[in-house]
């Protein structure tokens, strides 16, 4: 084996990348898709330089699809050719099929993504550059409401006969942090509600004795002009009080909440009644941050740029929930002591000390007492647990302003809470009350992710959760308080989107493989559910207002995103839109991924995407060199049926399957898409599942496709240059070689959260950081390894590369290198550096894997 010396590696400025080849059609126009060119002809022309070009010369697709108002038309973004990233707004009329680019002109004029509906949803407020534009839906007219150089966020509409302007037709909005309304009718606008965080001025003992100390209450009891300026200034408050009170044209005064409180989000009820506030005493900063140097700077001066906390330093808000009257000018703060499991410690199995070791001092108060001590006393009671801290979700008021749901989340990431807060029924007096909804308790940790609800027409709620083992599709019925699971199965549902026309919920699900996914649809009168399309890969959706029509985006493994429009009904045709596939792209032959199932030791398949050399290359049998590809993030699914995040990888398999690599890319265990049990796998093991199931897939190559055990190497990137590490480190004798790409080397340098789902906190868990971390196996390394870095990478920083550096030093190893890249971040951007990242991967699998090739061959 060569020795390599570790290398800093500084790169050009840049290369520049070919450039982008002309549109296959013009905007609108249907063709075919271009076919590709033969084989023989065409497999020199890829090279590193073309594959980690500018990914412009593959497709500009169309992105941030949206309907119009109208469900006549929609727009979509699509790229320009050759100008820096910049982007330009097409329309696509239903009527006629012609598709314009729009001019600046009238840009301005595009109705809002987003905003909020009156309760006939006739009407739609939306901002546009921070004003509001009101628009009417049956004749698309829209009124300027406000120009200001204040920006103005839109609420709602608010519902008639509240706050005793009864018949009045008004908009809610927020400008600057006030919750004001306005008549539609005449213009008066007037504030709702004004929440002061301090201490009412009125309340009783609003200045105790204890409040103020002993030389202010000295100065009190001695001086009677003291005494009098105090008494006359009460007075005066008081009498400005009063005053306010009588006056009819002034606002009410503010509600006072106490002091301390600090507003994290608030949502305010259709009726304009209820305030609910998600507040904290917390007064956090964020943690100990760390720092991170920058070496090319525009000033030539190194730049130390403020990064993020490491995992268990990280100050997190413990959330409050509030509910404010307005109209009774009145506050109530929740009590979430009665929540199931929320004073539970789920962690408490680590403070437990193993049987037999018990301390010293244990064991001679043990033998005091067996003696007949009587002298100690009995222990005292422990105190009552309190309740975990949370953090709330996004507040969602009910139509009829009874309800506003929202969910709860534990710090420790083991329980998730369902509530609503609910108001007393209309002419009650009643206090309001916090409801569960759902619960879900895991050992390991509750996916945030699946965790959307909302409400329906009918006064019912529809949410996501994980509590079967894979996310379903619940609703919720708050007049009986039942609940039900709507959709079952080995699958996983979101995206889940009303329609307002029909009673369907339109959901995205992986049912018939984990790999394709498509649309689906919910009768919530019947509770039957239809597929709705059937495209192959990777199919989502926007839904059209009138709930007619579904515009589809749509990917596969060999061409990537491009637009459908399909009638949202089940058997239905969709039609393709949008052809933006650069033909220079699409006639190179790119080797077709297979979707393979590997089997496991653990008894579950290993969904996986697997690359063979085409048939035009020779090997001798059993003697073809692997590389495995272990894909980032760890919970992301890479061996779906659609377009991968990691195209330039998957250009880059294809060059190493013409070289006559067999490469597998594997949805390992934590991977996403396959439910909660393959997810939490890893829980207090990162590492140890996935590298499982990586050996699994060396000895199924081995054993199916004429793989040289001797020559397996393996690659990726984040979470994938962590496991690379992993590998080499704890299974020499299975991998011959790997390049570790911008990697974790130590989860104790990692965010919270992420890092505190998995293994807890440092301090609380020391075990399983210690079990999960490259930098603690590095005596491991017998095996040529490469590590790359960017060097102001804000995610996984660069000195994690470092520090394992420094570690393979100390050890005395040989045969890594580390190449460090000044310009990039965890995402490179220039070409250059891609071209020299891969080329030097490419180079460590050739010298190592594939061993002798000719420098014709490579």
């Amino acid at each position: 084996m060569r020795p390599l010396i570790p290398t800093l590696m500084v790169l050009a400025a840049g290369a520049a990348p070919l450039p982008a080849c002309a549109s296959l059609a013009t905007q609108g126009t249907a063709v075919s898709e271009p076919q590709q060119a033969p084989a023989s002809a065409a497999a020199s022309e890829l090279t590193l330089e073309r594959i980690m070009a500018d990914p412009a010369w593959i497709a500009r697709s169309p992105s941030g699809a949206m309907w119009a108002d109208d469900s006549l038309s929609f727009y979509y973004r699509r790229e320009r050719a050759d100008d820096f990233g910049l982007t330009d707004l097409f329309q696509v009329d239903l009527i006629s099929g012609e598709t314009r680019r729009l001019p600046d002109e009238e840009l301005g004029l595009v109705p809002g993504r987003g905003g909020v509906f009156d309760r006939e949803r006739a009407r739609k407020l939306f901002e546009r550059h921070g004003d509001l534009i009101l628009l009417d839906r049956s004749t698309g007219q829209e009124r300027v409401l406000t120009r200001t150089s204040v920006d103005e966020r839109p609420i709602g509409f608010l519902d008639d006969g509240t706050l005793a302007l009864e018949g009045v037709d008004a908009i809610v909005f927020e400008r600057g942090g006030d919750l004001l309304a306005r008549d539609l009718t005449d213009g008066f606008e007037w504030e709702l509600v004004d929440v002061s965080y301090a201490d009412d001025p009125e309340a009783e003992g609003d200045e105790k004795a204890e409040d103020r100390d002993y030389l202010a209450l000295q100065q009190e009891r001695l001086l009677a002009s003291v005494r009098d300026e105090r008494a006359r200034n009460e007075r005066r408050r008081e009498r400005a009080e009063e005053l306010r009170d009588a006056d009819p044209t002034r606002p009410p005064g503010p509600i006072y909440v106490g002091k301390g409180w600090r507003e994290l989000s608030r949502s305010l009820s259709p009726d304009g009644r209820w305030l609910a506030l998600e507040v904290t005493k917390s007064k956090s900063s964020g943690g100990k941050r760390d720092s991170m140097p920058e070496f090319v700077t525009d000033s030539s001066w190194v730049e130390n740029r403020t990064v993020r906390a490491h995992v268990g330093y990280s100050e997190r808000d413990d959330t409050r929930l509030m509910l404010v009257d307005a109209a009774g000018r009145s506050f109530y703060e929740f009590d979430f002591g009665d929540l199931p499991m929320i004073t539970d410690d789920p962690l408490a199995f680590l403070d437990e000390e193993p049987p037999g070791e018990a301390s010293e001092e244990e064991s001679d108060d043990e033998g005091d007492a067996t003696e007949g001590d009587n002298s100690r006393h009995e222990p005292a009671a422990a105190p009552a647990a309190k309740p975990r801290p949370v953090t709330a979700g996004s507040l969602n008021w009910s139509p009829d302003s009874r309800r506003a749901v929202t969910t709860l989340r534990s710090h420790d990431n083991k329980d998730l809470w369902l509530v609503a807060l609910e108001t007393p029924p209309p002419g009650e007096e009643s206090t309001p009350t916090l409801r569960l909804i759902h619960h879900q308790h895991d050992e390991a940790w509750v996916n945030g992710g699946f965790r959307d609800s909302d409400w329906l027409d009918d006064g019912r709620l529809w949410f996501l959760s994980e509590a079967s083992g894979y996310s379903h599709l619940y609703l919720w019925d708050p007049t009986t308080g039942e609940g039900a699971a709507m959709t079952s199965g080995a699958f996983e549902v979101s995206r889940v989107s009303p329609s307002w026309t029909t009673p369907h919920l339109y959901y995205r699900a992986n049912v018939d493989d984990p790999g394709i996914y498509d649309v689906w649809r919910l009768d919530t009168e019947t509770g039957a559910a239809e597929q709705i399309t059937d495209l192959d890969g990777r199919t989502g959706f926007v839904l059209s207002p009138d709930g007619q029509w579904l515009l589809l985006d749509n990917d596969r493994a060999l061409r990537p995103t491009e637009l459908y429009l399909q009638e949202a009904r089940p058997g239905a045709q969709a039609k393709r839109m949008t052809f933006t596939v650069e033909p220079q792209w699409a006639a190179l032959p790119w080797v077709a991924p297979q979707f393979v199932a590997v089997p496991s030791n653990h008894g579950r398949p290993i969904h996986s995407r697997l690359y063979l050399p085409p048939a035009e290359v020779a090997a001798a049998a059993g003697q073809r060199p692997a590389v495995l590809f272990v894909h980032g993030a760890g919970y992301l699914q890479n061996a779906h049926h659609g377009w991968s995040s990691y195209f330039r990888e998957f250009m880059f398999h294809s060059l190493l399957a013409w070289r006559g690599y067999v490469v597998l890319d594997m949805d390992y265990r934590a991977s996403a898409g396959y439910g909660r049990d393959w997810r939490t796998a890893i829980y207090r093991q990162m590492g140890t599942p996935e590298l499982e199931d990586l050996v699994d897939g060396v000895e199924w190559l081995v054993a199916n496709h004429g793989v040289d055990p001797e020559r397996v190497g393996l690659y990726g990137g984040s979470y994938g240059g962590f496991m690379t590490l992993m590998a080499l480190f704890k299974a020499p004798e299975v991998f011959a070689a790997g390049a570790a790409l911008r990697p974790v080397t130590d989860w104790a340098h990692y965010n919270h959260g992420y890092t505190a789902n998995i293994l807890n906190t440092p301090e609380r868990d020391p075990e399983a950081f210690e079990r999960s971390s490259p930098i603690e196996f590095a005596e491991g390394l017998a095996d040529p390894l490469l590590i790359c870095h960017g060097m102001v990478d804000d995610n996984v920083l660069a000195k994690d590369s470092i520090r394992l550096a420094q570690k393979l030093i100390d050890l005395g190893k040989d045969g890594w290198e580390l190449a460090l890249y000044p310009v990039e971040a965890h995402g490179f951007e220039e070409p250059a550096s891609w071209r020299d990242e891969y080329s030097r991967i490419l180079q460590l699998f050739e010298e190592h894997l594939r061993g002798g090739a000719s420098e014709q061959q490579r």
